[in-house]
């Protein structure tokens, strides 16, 4: 069960960074899941190096976390397609 809590949480922070980032309309929900998991490694680590917590469970506050990651993911990916 905490698996798919995860995979809620992922594909939350996913669609919630396309839509800050206006990805929506080029991805769908598996990319969403994607860019919500690796957001969350990318946005606990760059919390941690800032002296903050990483994820911490299934909360809001990991959702944040997730969310920084993730916009952080497709503003990286978005640099790397315009330098091709």
């Amino acid at each position: 069960m905490n698996f798919l809590l995860w995979l809620l949480l992922g594909a939350v922070a996913g669609w919630i960074a396309s839509l800050i980032m206006k990805t929506n309309q080029s991805q769908g929900t598996i990319i969403d899941i994607v860019v919500g998991i690796v957001g969350a490694f990318l946005g606990g680590w760059l919390f941690q190096t800032f002296g903050q917590s990483g994820v911490t469970g299934f909360n809001f506050y990991s959702l944040l976390v997730a969310v920084v990651g993730a916009v952080v993911l497709l503003f990286l990916v978005r640099l790397v397609r315009r330098g091709t």
